[in-house]
């Protein structure tokens, strides 16, 4: 079993959608996955409320039970565990770091979002370092350049790797919110549904070869 933890230092950053899309894609491609929600607010659990399919499995639990959530679901079978954390610097951003196999942290590319980073940075140093990428998230998808930027700001300025998939903005990201799906099973030829499938694909090949490299080539070699 492995864990991706999703963390953010503010709130609206599309953590909670890109942890539910990463689930969907896991759980069709194969994997048994659970999600575990440490939110308060519990956006996982109340889109699962509104959810007619039973998977993937999804549970609110308390930061510190987290040990035992986590022991509980690999006895249960589950291969991926995706975790949700409240969009703020606290003890479940930071168990959730310490327990990650990998940590993706989606933010949007304004600078007002890019400056909360140095906050996850010290998240992940006192979690001990584990492996992390930034995933740029709500990007235009004409803006080309603005990701480009973006990318360069991140790894030059806050030290932080990006992950070689992005995120645009799109609306069948709140539709499928709102029905208890994700874009994957609003349109699984969509662009969203696209997006978040390459993410997966490159978050599991990372995690399975410790490097990750040339994943994205491979991504779209294969679609060409």
């Amino acid at each position: 079993m492995f864990t991706i933890s999703l963390l953010g230092q503010k709130g609206g950053t599309g953590k909670t959608t890109v942890a539910l899309g990463l689930a969907v894609a896991a759980f069709r491609a194969g994997k048994v996955v659970a999600v575990i929600d440490l939110d308060p607010q519990a956006s996982a659990a109340n889109w699962k409320d509104r959810r007619s399919d039973n998977n993937p499995a999804v549970v609110s639990a308390q930061s510190s039970r987290l040990k035992q959530t986590l022991t509980a679901a690999e006895e249960m079978g589950a291969e991926i565990v995706i975790i949700d954390t409240a969009g703020r610097n606290d003890d479940s951003a930071l168990n959730a770091a310490r327990f990650a196999d990998l940590v993706l942290i989606p933010t949007r590319t304004n600078i007002v979002e890019l400056e909360a980073l140095p906050a996850a940075a010290d998240i992940l140093r006192l979690a001990g370092g584990p492996k992390a990428f930034v995933v740029l998230n709500g990007v235009h998808p004409a803006a080309n350049r603005q990701v480009a930027e973006a990318r360069e700001l991140v790894q030059r300025t806050f030290g932080l790797p990006c992950a070689p998939i992005h995120l645009c903005h799109r609306s069948a990201y709140a539709d499928a919110m709102t029905s208890g799906r994700t874009p994957q099973e609003l349109d699984e030829d969509g662009k969203a549904a696209g997006e978040l499938d390459a993410l997966f694909q490159f978050s599991f090949e990372f995690v399975n070869s410790r490097t990750g490299e040339h994943v994205q080539d491979r991504i779209a070699a294969s679609r060409a």
